[in-house]
């Protein structure tokens, strides 16, 4: 007696191996998540108790000393100041600006595109090329030396395609609807991207804004290239004044044999973490206050 065959639904077959394929990639990205918050926290953890013992006022109120007990990273802390007072202003003026003129103004051409894909792989080049342009264009072309100035619009150069493209993306992003009942309503293209776009794409931009500035101010090559010094015992100034920073002072420390200098190294790049979880807290607090606006 021949027995009947199970029919199986082949839309049932399907939606099976669907949901088993949806679990272990869920497993893989589970994993990999895990593994570098695993990461972070045993590189904080390290550099923590590493530096714990050095991680006092002194720190920040010292000048860098061969001796590590009196060594601090006031000129540092200063100088990364300096240089982020200078490179935030213009690398987010004209990056903002150039994203506003590409997507909004400039006609769609073969140069538009063009100019486009430049500043797409320029996003991708090495930041010690950017120092190099920074000490032929800035440092000596322009004249401005080894100074704050100088390493301000390196930086700005060196963050600017990020910010231009996640800009770009950000205003892409906004529904042609709300152009079309601004201009229903009377308004001009500037007041529509003043009133209507810039709000709405505020934070789409803040977050390349977030990333590009922590990459900037944790950036030692391009400083290096520039002539930033790695020794110094004084407070910049003017945005013309000779500077440090903090990963230069990290890496001068770090590179030196002596246990003390590595435990210092450690703790000055406790205080670089902060102050980069500072400025991403405050930037995100934009950008969640943006959001909800919208």
């Amino acid at each position: 007696m021949r027995t009947k065959k199970k029919y199986v639904n082949p839309d049932e077959k399907q939606i099976k191996k669907r949901i088993s394929k949806n679990k272990s990639a869920r497993v893989v990205f589970f994993i990999a998540t895990f593994f570098g918050l695993a990461v972070l926290a045993v590189l904080i953890v390290r550099i923590v108790t590493q530096g714990a013992d050095y991680l006092n006022l002194d720190l920040l109120t010292n000048f860098a000393s061969r001796n590590p007990e009196n060594s601090g990273i006031k000129a540092a802390l200063l100088g990364t100041l300096w240089v982020m007072s200078v490179t935030i202003p213009v690398a987010l003026i004209l990056g903002i600006g150039t994203a506003i003129y590409l997507e909004e103004y400039a006609p769609n051409n073969k140069f538009t595109q063009f100019i486009e894909l430049n500043i797409s792989n320029l996003a991708g080049v090495p930041s010690i090329v950017f120092g190099l342009l920074g000490l032929t264009l800035f440092v000596r072309y322009l004249g401005m030396g080894r100074s704050v100035l100088a390493g301000g619009l390196t930086m700005a150069l060196m963050i600017l395609p990020v910010i231009v493209v996640s800009s770009k993306e950000a205003i892409r992003s906004i529904p042609q609807d709300q152009y079309e009942a601004g201009y229903a309503m009377g308004a001009t293209k500037w007041q529509i991207i003043r009133t209507v776009v810039l709000p709405a794409a505020t934070p789409g931009i803040l977050t390349g804004a977030i990333l590009s500035l922590s990459r900037a101010i944790g950036e030692t090559a391009p400083l290096l290239m520039i002539g930033a010094m790695t020794f110094i015992a004084y407070v910049p100034e003017s945005i013309f004044s000779s500077f440090t920073v903090l990963p230069i002072q990290i890496f001068s420390w770090a590179s030196r044999p002596q246990a003390e200098f590595q435990a210092v190294a450690a703790a000055g790049s406790v205080v670089l973490l902060i102050i980069l979880i500072a400025m991403n807290s405050i930037a995100i607090g934009i950008r969640n206050k943006f959001s909800k606006r919208n």
